[in-house]
């Protein structure tokens, strides 16, 4: 890494050459479901957003149980942006129940869930549900998870992304994870957690920074750059075993990994030749292959889905915009021209929009971009944020941000509309939504 020189910040080594955020106090406003308070906040801006609306019925569950299932279930769906819970005070229904849905319809509930969490005898529990087509009194189907007890958010997960498709038509993300590096008494944690930020676990613990995480095609590996050499080296870590090995370490600086979307090449910036230019890594080993070939600041690769593709961030016609290319270096095009700053290019599985970070004044703020019309739209109105990532049905956004004061982990519909603060570990640092789980 090096310090650009239409960046005259000093080198900072939690940050590419353009990365970092400047941290400015802003003000938001939440509005707090009382059940979901120890789940996240939701803030909602604008209006006229169409949500399917739908209600938890209360479920039978055993006194003392640790997670709160339906809650979590609930919490999922409305932080999906597209479904809005209705409360009720309507009788409790377990899934064994066929229930008179015309008083949840009263209540403009579109859909009704039920069910029940069992305890059984090897202490585990058998976690059940129901869907129902309230408006037109259908059965939607059900299933049922017998699960340990360090398991019940991954079934509330699984059941809100089950309710999520029968709805909407889309595959759900509730249960996949996230990563992200946190910061606090001078330890660098990066943690694997939840979708919903929740359970989150430490992957790595070192006194030194750890930066840009990013997941394996396969969700198994995460490749993320290390201090420890004092220096930036790029590891290649097992989610499940916990090993790691090393992936780059060569002369100079080794950053910003990005993952082939067939999981056989990294591309990561190097400064091999002095200045930082992109490079493709093979896993098993070989010398880097140079892609770029300027004499500025090439960094921050990622793949579009297809493969075909690789957009990145220079510095090539004077200040830092984001450029495509082939994967070989080749037919290079500009893709931002709004702005005379903009970083952080992250694709839509379906490689129809980019999420980026641009600079307004002194503020870092999330955009999104139409590839096809190039039509942009301002996502936040914040001052700080970072490290755009799509969920894997490309229906999400997660990104770092200053808010209320504090660092803070957020989501955001496509639109911008719905945003949640999701629970996170220390000062935050560039999250990555990991794929579908194999």
């Amino acid at each position: 890494m090096t310090t650009s020189s239409i960046d005259p910040r000093p080198f900072n080594p939690m940050a590419s050459p353009w990365r970092r955020r400047r941290w400015l106090g802003t003000t938001a406003v939440a509005l707090v479901a009382p059940w979901a308070r120890a789940q996240f906040r939701v803030e909602v801006t604008g209006v006229g957003t169409q949500q399917i609306p739908f209600a938890v019925a209360p479920w039978r569950v055993p006194g003392g149980l640790p997670q709160d299932v339906p809650a979590i279930v609930a919490a999922d769906l409305v932080r999906s942006g597209l479904l809005r819970q209705v409360p009720s005070q309507l009788q409790g229904l377990d899934e064994t129940t066929r229930p008179d849905l015309a008083p949840w319809k009263a209540q403009g509930v579109d859909a009704l869930i039920t069910g029940s969490v069992r305890p059984l005898a090897d202490g585990r529990f058998d976690v059940r549900f129901r869907l129902w087509d309230a408006v037109r009194g259908t059965d939607l189907g059900g299933q049922s998870y017998p699960v340990g007890a360090g398991q019940l958010r991954l079934a509330a997960h699984r059941i809100a992304d089950y309710v999520y498709e029968k709805l909407t038509g889309e595959r759900g993300v509730f249960a996949t994870r996230i990563a992200y590096v946190g910061e606090q008494g001078g330890q660098y944690r990066l943690w694997v957690a939840d979708a919903d930020g929740e359970n989150a676990q430490p992957a790595l613990t070192s006194r030194e920074p750890i930066i840009s995480p990013a997941w394996s095609p396969n969700s198994a590996q995460l490749a993320y750059v290390s201090f420890e050499a004092r220096k930036p080296v790029i590891y290649v870590h097992d989610i499940a075993t916990g090993r790691r090995r090393l992936l780059a370490s060569f002369r100079g600086s080794n950053s910003a990994p990005a993952w082939s979307p067939d999981g056989r090449r990294v591309y990561a910036t190097l400064t091999l030749a002095g200045s930082s230019q992109i490079y493709a890594l093979d896993l098993d080993g070989g010398q880097p292959q140079r892609i770029t070939q300027t004499g500025g600041i090439d960094t921050e690769p990622v793949f579009a889905p297809d493969g075909k593709s690789v957009y990145f961030v220079s510095d090539r016609g004077g200040s830092p915009q984001i450029y495509r290319m082939t994967p070989d270096g080749r037919e290079v095009t500009r893709v931002t021209y709004d702005g005379g700053y903009n970083i952080s290019p992250a694709i839509s599985p379906d490689g129809r929009h980019m999420a980026y970070v641009t600079r307004q004044g002194g503020a870092f703020q999330l955009r999104l971009m139409d590839l096809s019309s190039g039509a942009v739209t301002a996502l936040t109105d914040t001052q700080a944020d970072e490290s755009p990532s799509f969920a894997p049905n490309g229906r999400l956004i997660i990104y770092a941000t200053r808010a209320q004061g504090r660092e803070a982990l957020m989501t955001t519909s496509l639109d911008g509309r719905v945003k949640a603060r999701l629970n996170a570990q220390g000062n935050v640092r560039e999250p990555d939504w990991g794929p579908w789980m194999a």
